[in-house]
């Protein structure tokens, strides 16, 4: 199949470095990184992958994939992102192609004005897909390559989040278990401007919990391979939650919030999902009944980039066949 994927982005999304303690404009960027996994994933598995990046690319495509700075025609599926490439998506739809739109957050929670979804849409979550009234779903992957697996984990709990939605994904509560219950916290993320990131910086000042910015690369891999847990007591109707995959890739468990689709990704062999405080001080205390090798088989089956590749290519054939 000749498949034609746009973003906005450049090429690779993913940066080896990450900008600390400095603002970035995408501080989260993982629905550029993801289509960039992508494509990769659908070219090992045989497919003929044309990426169209206006933007270009820094570095070589993964073998397989043709970077293109304008639509082509011939091709037999689009695949472009909502909220991101939506100047792209008329023209690409005017071509007449089979196409679908993969959603990768709710633009309500973020007071965006919501788009018209079809049945083109494909979400990342059923929780997600549900919340559109939808059904349509492709899960999210990762590549394992790129994350550290440790079974020996270091005396920090790790918390990552776009820190201009810190409160909402769950910093404050984070930050309270921390000086409550004594354990040493490693806050990780950057935002998209300087006050925000002073903010946080004096928050974890007060508790003395650790605030490293914005990790990549190889650095963000150590921090998610020894923490003894990846917190994530979102207060939002989660789409996804990159990280919490990240973590379990990491053979780290997960303590997360009952919101969203941190119930649909998190299951009780991989940590523990919370509805109160008392829930989650338990689940600190309970952190290592959890077995790292547990958290990265799931990881491995259900979470790696070419199980999502696979099933994206089942999507595209049902936009071929009309169905």
């Amino acid at each position: 199949m000749r498949v034609l994927l746009s973003s906005i982005h450049q090429y690779p999304a993913a940066c080896e470095v990450g900008a600390g303690l400095n603002p970035k404009p995408f501080p989260s960027g993982s629905a550029f990184s993801i289509h960039d996994l992508l494509a990769k994933g659908l070219a090992e598995l045989g497919h003929d992958v044309v990426y169209l990046l206006p933007k270009g690319a820094s570095k070589p495509l993964p073998a397989g994939v043709t970077l293109v700075s304008e639509p082509c025609r011939d091709v037999d599926v689009i695949h472009t992102i909502t909220f991101r490439d939506e100047g792209l998506s008329p023209e690409l739809q005017a071509l007449g192609k089979p196409w679908v739109t993969t959603c990768h957050l709710d633009g309500r929670a973020r007071g965006w004005q919501q788009s018209q979804t079809t049945e083109n849409w494909i979400f990342v979550s059923r929780t997600l897909a549900k919340l559109y009234g939808r059904d349509r779903y492709v899960l999210n992957g990762i590549d394992p390559s790129e994350y550290i697996y440790s079974e020996s984990k270091d005396d920090y709990f790790f918390f990552m989040s776009t820190v201009d939605w810190g409160m909402k994904k769950g910093l404050d509560v984070v930050l309270d278990l921390s000086k409550r219950m004594g354990f040493k916290l490693v806050v990780a993320g950057t935002g998209k401007d300087a006050e925000s990131i002073a903010e946080v910086t004096e928050m974890c000042r007060g508790v003395n919990a650790t605030y490293v910015g914005d990790v990549r690369g190889k650095q963000k891999a150590e921090l998610l391979a020894g923490a003894k847990a990846f917190l994530f007591p979102t207060k939002v109707d989660e789409a996804f939650g990159l990280g919490m995959v990240e973590a379990l890739m990491s053979g780290t468990p997960v303590i997360c919030s009952d919101r969203g689709a941190c119930p649909e990704i998190i299951s009780p062999d991989v940590g523990f999902v919370c509805r109160n405080t008392e829930e989650y001080a338990n689940a600190v205390g309970q952190i290592e009944t959890i077995r790292p090798h547990a958290c990265r088989d799931k990881a491995m089956r259900e979470y790696h980039y070419l199980r999502m590749a696979a099933d994206y290519a089942i999507e595209y054939e049902k936009e071929r066949n009309g169905n």
